[in-house]
């Protein structure tokens, strides 16, 4: 027997450790690519869903005695617009006027329409705004159909109830109070929180722009002569055009309205029915009993009760996809907010590329651009004058002057052809200003910071750690002056009159639409409406098809957010905000970050409750 030979052992090495590093990091590496995956089939699926449930152009379903119920309820725009609030989960939606005077004439226009029950809320709008909307609800009343208003609320506020007047009939909830006691304005000034805090602002207007008040904050306690002087003569204005509309509609003597609101003789709803500015005091099922008996049904069960926001927008698109199609010959271009290069609100950007588009589009045979902006960015105001002026060689250009029209708001439409103006409008306040704030002491006093510096060349380091020389001051003062100058030379050019003649209207000095058509600044009064109706006579046109800018567009995640909304009755509870007041006031304070070079801008912000 042979010896089995024994098998050599051997020496395993030792087991290697995973390190903590080695197992982590391609782990986390892997859960992101795979979240990442799945978020975008997510919301491939979403779309694919909000594709499926969303219909191209569903139309409105207008049945026999519909009744539109238009609610008036939070901020009215020049154009709609939807923006979901991740925060609330709630889906924050702006009216656009456009989108509601199209609705009222198309309301107007459809036999199965009835009337409209008006509904009013806290509405955010300016005067001519309302103005406009109180023009388009006398127009459809003037077709035979009927309009009832209600206030609801707490309060029936000035702006509520200018609207409501224009109505056939104005109801009001019976335990409301009304404010019915004239316009006035409160400016608040920062100078004395700027003097404690160590920092002053080095202020640089145009020459003899005594009228540019937008600055006064910041060195003056109180208004100037001047300011106060253009602000009384503007609300003065506006409450004669308030009272004429109001006496007019609810054949009240303006005089005798002018009496009530200096002896506060209108404080309940019960006081506003004894002096005829209201009809009576009601409850929302007598108010819906009376809408029954004017459609001409029995009881709520047989009227169809129509949302007119709803309405209005569907109509509004499913009318501008046809005029796109349809060789649109009038293009509106909606502009709105404080001018600036971009970002958001009225930018050159945007407005510039329109424009272009607009002129490369040979259907389109003239142009109304619709103005609603207190002005901003000097720069940004002048390429928009540019594609104006450009834009009226070619096709005419009129232009539509909303709530205002001001500063660079009026720079941009200087070189149009002809402007409309409601008699409310904010227009004018030609002239131009820089701030540059000193916080070199605020800086060493509240906090002991010091600064030193060294330089090439005497201005090579400009901050605002340390104050203007005298010379520096006056360079830019130079500056200033010459884009005021410019200014000037546009408006003269535009307008057909001497600098010398501008100069005199000028100085930053704010006049109302009414006012501003008297010294030569708008060429006639009216809304956008009479804008349209003006541009397509002059271009000879017989059949008007108009053609808003920017192109309307269907948001379909937003109409499966109103759906769900609809469907569940869920309403978000708002988030924390600070209390309104003091949320205006930092936001003036904030603004000013946002202020890059000169300025072309309103000089007050003026808002109508």
């Amino acid at each position: 027997m042979s010896e089995e030979t024994p098998k050599p052992v051997r020496n395993n090495p030792p087991e290697k450790k995973v390190t903590f590093g080695r197992v982590f990091w391609p782990s986390l590496v892997a859960v992101i690519v795979a979240s990442i995956v799945s978020m975008i089939l997510f919301f491939l699926m979403v779309g694919g869903i909000i594709g499926s449930l969303t219909p191209e152009s569903t139309p409105v379903n207008i049945t026999d005695n519909t009744v539109l119920h238009m609610t008036l309820d939070g901020p009215i725009g020049e154009k709609s617009s939807s923006a979901f609030d991740p925060m609330s989960f709630q889906l924050n939606v702006q009216l656009g006027l456009s989108d509601i005077l199209h609705g009222i004439e198309s309301a107007k226009k459809d036999k199965k329409i009835k009337g409209i029950y008006l509904e009013l809320g806290n509405i955010s709008c300016g005067i001519s705004t309302a103005r406009e909307i109180r023009r388009a609800i006398n127009d459809f009343e003037e077709s035979g159909k009927f309009v009832v208003a209600y206030n609801a609320g707490e309060v029936i506020s000035l702006k509520k109830y200018y609207i409501s007047s224009a109505a056939n009939e104005v109801y009001a909830f019976p335990t409301s109070t009304m404010e019915f006691v004239g316009l006035g304005a409160e400016l608040t000034f920062f100078k004395n929180t700027l003097d404690k805090l160590d920092v002053e602002m080095q202020v640089i207007r145009g020459k003899n722009n005594d009228f540019k008040s937008a600055v006064e904050p910041y060195f003056l306690d109180h208004m100037s002569d001047s300011s106060r002087l253009q602000m009384e003569r503007y609300i003065t204005s506006l409450w004669q055009d308030i009272r004429s509309d109001i006496a007019i509609d609810r054949k009240v003597n303006s005089e005798k309205l002018n009496q009530i609101a200096e002896e506060m003789l209108v404080r309940r709803a019960q006081d506003a029915v004894q002096y005829k500015l209201i009809d009576g005091t009601k409850y929302k099922d007598e108010v819906m009993e009376i809408i029954c008996k004017k459609a001409g049904v029995k009881t709520a069960k047989d009227l169809h009760l129509q949302d007119f926001q709803k309405f209005a927008q569907k109509r509004y698109v499913q009318d501008q996809k046809i005029a796109k199609n349809d060789q649109p010959n009038v293009a509106v271009i909606l502009a709105e907010g404080g001018v600036a290069v971009d970002g958001e609100g009225l930018t050159s950007k945007e407005i510039c590329k329109l424009f272009q588009d607009v002129r490369n589009n040979k259907s389109i045979k003239t142009v109304v651009f619709r103005v609603n902006s207190p002005g901003g960015s000097a720069l940004a105001s002048d390429e928009i004058w540019r594609e104006v002026q450009l834009t009226n060689k070619t096709k005419k250009v009129i232009v539509s002057m909303g709530d205002v029209a001001a500063s660079g708001g009026y720079y941009v439409a200087a070189p149009a052809s002809y402007i409309f103006a409601e008699p409310t409008t904010i227009t004018g306040s030609i002239g131009v200003f820089g701030v540059i704030p000193y916080t070199g002491k605020l800086m060493e006093n509240h906090l002991g910071l010091t600064f030193d510096r060294v330089s090439t060349n005497s201005h090579a380091v400009l901050s605002t750690n340390r104050k203007l020389t005298e010379s520096e001051f006056g360079i830019i003062q130079e500056e200033v002056d010459m884009i005021y100058d410019d200014f000037l030379e546009r408006v003269a050019t535009g307008r057909g009159m001497t600098k010398e003649q501008v100069n005199v209207i000028a100085r930053g000095r704010v006049w109302t639409g009414r006012d501003a058509l008297k010294i030569g600044l708008v060429d006639q009064l009216g809304g956008m409406k009479d804008a349209i109706a003006y541009a397509a006579k002059e271009a000879k046109i017989k059949d008007t098809k108009v053609l808003y800018y920017p192109l309307v567009k269907e948001d379909k995640f937003a109409m499966i957010l109103e759906q769900l909304e609809e469907e569940n009755e869920v309403k978000a509870t708002n988030s924390a905000k600070l209390p309104a007041e003091l949320l205006k006031h930092y936001e003036q304070l904030q603004s000013l970050e946002k202020i890059q070079g000169m300025q072309m801008r309103l000089p007050f912000d003026l808002n109508f409750n």
